[in-house]
Parts: C-alpha cells; sequence; structure tokens
C-alpha cells in the first residue's frame, strides 16, 4: 500500500461494512450493534479506502448529517492490517474536507468513554484526539450502563 492512502466518496458497500466489523470484534463484538451499521451503510454517506492491488475495502467511514452546520462520523472501521497506517487519517480528512466544503461547522464522534477501561478503545480516543477532536461530553446510558459514551467535537 502507498504511504499516502487515498480516502473517496463511494457507492454503498454494506458487505465490506460487514466483513470489516466482524474481523475486529475487540471494537465491533454486538451483533444487533453490526446488523445496524450494515443496515446503515445502505443509505448513509460512505467514504472508502481501498487497497491499490486488489482493490479491495481496507477502511471505511460513514458520516450522518444532523443539521446543515453539523455532522457525525457514525462509524469508521480500518481492516487491521493496516492500523497506524494513515487510512484511519486519510478517511477522517476526505470526508471533513466535502463536510466543509457542504458548509458544515462541526463534527462529532461518539466512542467508549475512558470511564470504561479498554485498551483497544484507548487507542481509538487517542486517535481521534490526535485528529483535533476534544472531549465534549460523557453519556453514562446513551448506549447502556456498560457502554458509556464520549462525545468528542471538531469545528472544522
Amino acid at each position: 500500500m502507498p504511504s499516502e492512502p487515498v480516502a473517496v466518496r463511494s457507492e454503498a458497500v454494506p458487505d465490506d461494512v460487514d466483513r470489516l466489523l466482524r474481523s475486529l470484534p475487540e471494537w465491533f463484538g454486538i451483533e444487533h450493534s453490526i446488523q445496524e451499521y450494515v443496515d446503515d451503510a445502505r443509505t448513509l454517506p460512505t467514504y472508502v479506502v481501498r487497497d491499490p492491488d486488489s482493490g479491495a475495502v481496507v477502511g471505511i467511514l460513514l458520516v450522518r448529517r444532523h443539521f446543515p452546520a453539523a455532522a457525525e462520523v457514525h462509524l469508521m472501521a480500518v481492516d487491521r492490517s493496516r492500523h497506524r497506517r494513515g487510512v484511519g487519517r486519510a478517511l477522517v480528512e476526505q470526508a471533513e474536507a466535502d463536510l466543509r466544503a457542504d458548509g458544515v461547522r462541526f463534527l462529532q464522534v461518539k466512542t467508549l468513554s475512558e470511564s470504561r477501561s479498554n485498551e483497544h478503545y484507548g487507542r481509538t480516543r487517542r486517535f481521534y484526539l490526535a485528529l483535533g477532536f476534544v472531549p465534549l461530553e460523557e453519556f453514562p446510558t446513551l448506549w447502556d450502563p456498560g457502554n458509556p459514551a464520549l462525545m468528542l467535537v471538531k469545528a472544522l
């Protein structure tokens, strides 16, 4: 894979979402959540990074627009073999550029809060912080009491 992965806006790729999420049970281990994400992948704006040799999707990001000036990274998943190689950054940066051009001023993402210790989600939080997101609010029961949500935001 080239040193600079290229993220592009894509047609819906629900089968790739299903494949990627099932390959990452540390982050996506709840069956009904996987099914909801696969369903969402049929309709939400989608960004992908493909392997330049095989064409396989190795990273995916879904965007949900809440208001004209506010959007959310609804889902992001990167093939384990491509972690820490710029795939996630390329996905977020391309989505941000497109959203900014369309008048979006704020981008949010929700992830597992640090109040529940988890090394994998610790990496996720550090990733978003490195991209300029800042913690805004914790929602102890948004998903369920065992999975407290942390909302991070970024001004575009």
